[in-house]
């Protein structure tokens, strides 16, 4: 079945096409996620909600304003931000033991081979440098645009600019 037509189908609520997007996309969303929350668990739990959040409102999903995994991903990302400034998040990060963040710190450089599970990398890494660097920190790594801007050195307005249009020269390569 077409991408395409298991999307309608979806938006529809077709349960069997909710199964199948499930299926294709599950490992990605939550490799994204787990980039940005460290740890397993919360990523697998988040990444169970984004799919309901996504079946409840598959409606607002258009084709017209991109392609449903981008859909997808920025409510994966918005979600694994959402738990990670959570106040029940930032309690249980408050005690954890210096060990815990030897292996963030060793390969918060790299992305997580979850999420490059359906071949998003290769494409991010054919942009231009300072793309690579916005796209991975905003949206593999979970940064907000404030927190890019402090990380690159470079004003917001830069930023928001870069981002934008590094994700079109994104959709231009995925088309």
């Amino acid at each position: 079945m077409q991408l395409e037509e298991l999307v309608k189908q979806f938006t529809n609520k077709d349960v069997k096409s909710f199964e199948k997007l499930y299926q294709m996309y599950f490992e990605s969303v939550q490799g994204i996620i787990f980039n940005i929350v460290r740890d397993e668990t919360i990523a697998e739990e988040v990444a169970q909600d984004v799919f309901v959040k996504a079946w409840n409102n598959a409606e607002q999903y258009s084709e017209k304003k991109g392609r449903f995994f981008t859909w997808i991903i920025n409510i994966a990302r918005n979600a694994a931000i959402d738990k990670v400034r959570s106040k029940d998040f930032k309690n249980k990060s408050k005690n954890l033991e210096a060990e815990n963040f030897v292996d963030i710190i060793q390969t918060y450089d790299n992305l997580d081979s979850k999420t490059n599970a359906i071949g998003i990398k290769k494409f991010v890494n054919k942009l231009k440098d300072k793309c690579v660097k916005v796209i991975e920190l905003l949206y593999f790594k979970g940064f907000t645009q404030k927190e890019v801007s402090e990380s690159l050195d470079i004003p917001l307005g830069t930023v928001k600019t870069r981002n934008r249009n590094c994700i079109n020269e994104l959709r231009i390569l995925l088309k």
